[in-house]
């Protein structure tokens, strides 16, 4: 029995993707709230209590996607890498920021403490801003000449990228904000419900502008989306995603806990896969497909044994550290 291993990676990468945006993306939601929240109360404390403990290991999936990418998928790296240095730099300032604020927040006096709020405030921002315009730039498409980039520096730089990157803020914005609805009570659980039910109308629009950009960005994208048997597409992911909201919703009006945040990610996983059948086969569309950006078997087969051991270590790492941090947060409770 012959494996196509090519598909394997990049079924492998697209989870490790996914689960850095499901995981990742609500703890950068609470850091973009930062600064809508009031600093005369405790609720920021709080904020970062619910998160503290399990940031770095939601990290934990990007290095993975990353890695992964470079070691199995070495020409889509050496094409999208100079196509995307400008952002992909910005997004690892932001992260920096984020993770320095993390641990120097607790030890500065309270006069200070306002500027490492405004680091993991901006460097949410930033960080998550220059992940939607990556994420833009690579939908619109990477020019590809002779197996190498052959774009200018800021060719990533569009309307549709600009839109992509203000889309993702306002998307972890509602997964931070049911996060906060689940994890926290009284005052902040309220102010989080309200963010999350503008958030979830701002983002509704969003997808619909963005989805409505995208099968005009390529003719191959119309055709996956409006013509043959992939036309079901069109009728089925929106589908569900009308589902997700109403749950979403409904949820937030009767002021449940745990759904809204379920429902949220359910709009994000059912974006995503609208961007999976936008992008296959491609890995960097819109020319290099899965297969021909691989490396060879041997290596993705050399590197298969690897992950199908470090991947279950992962998961049960992640598993292991919610469920040690479950519950509500306080001031007094938390990582530090």
């Amino acid at each position: 029995m012959e494996f196509d291993l090519p598909l394997i990676w990049a079924a492998i990468i697209a989870f490790a993707i996914l689960a850095y945006v499901a995981l990742d993306g609500f703890d950068l939601g609470v850091g973009i709230m930062f600064p809508f929240v009031s600093e005369k109360t405790d609720h920021r404390d709080m904020m970062m209590n619910s998160v503290a403990p399990i940031w770095d290991g939601n990290e934990t999936w990007l290095v993975l996607g990353g890695g992964g990418l470079f070691a199995v998928f070495p020409l889509a790296y050496a094409v999208v890498m100079p196509a995307l240095y400008a952002p992909i730099i910005a997004m690892l300032l932001g992260l920096i920021f984020r993770g320095v604020a993390f641990e120097f927040r607790w030890r500065a006096s309270q006069k200070n403490r306002i500027w490492w709020d405004r680091s993991f405030a901006f460097g949410s921002i930033l960080a998550t801003f220059a992940q939607g315009v990556c994420l833009g730039a690579l939908i619109q498409g990477i020019h590809v000449v002779d197996r190498s980039y052959a774009g200018g520096s800021f060719d990533w730089l569009s309307p549709f990228s600009l839109l992509t990157g203000f889309a993702l803020i306002v998307g972890y914005v509602l997964l931070g904000s049911t996060w906060l609805v689940m994890k926290t009570e009284g005052d902040l659980q309220t102010i989080a419900r309200k963010f999350a039910q503008r958030s979830g109308v701002l983002i509704l629009v969003l997808i619909g502008a963005v989805s409505f950009a995208t099968p005009f960005l390529h003719p191959d994208y119309f055709t996956r989306w409006f013509e043959g048997p992939s036309l079901i597409f069109s009728v089925l992911v929106p589908f569900f995603l009308a589902i997700c909201a109403g749950i979403l919703f409904i949820g937030l009006r009767r002021k449940q806990e745990i759904r809204p945040f379920l429902a949220a990610h359910g709009i994000f996983i059912l974006c995503y896969i609208g961007i999976g059948i936008t992008f296959y086969p491609y890995m960097v569309p819109p020319s290099l497909t899965i297969w021909a950006a691989a490396a060879p078997e041997k290596s993705l087969l050399f590197l298969l044994v690897g992950t199908l051991v470090l991947v279950p270590m992962i998961l049960a790492y992640t598993i292991h550290a919610y469920w040690v941090f479950r519950g509500k947060v306080d001031t007094s409770g938390g990582y530090h």
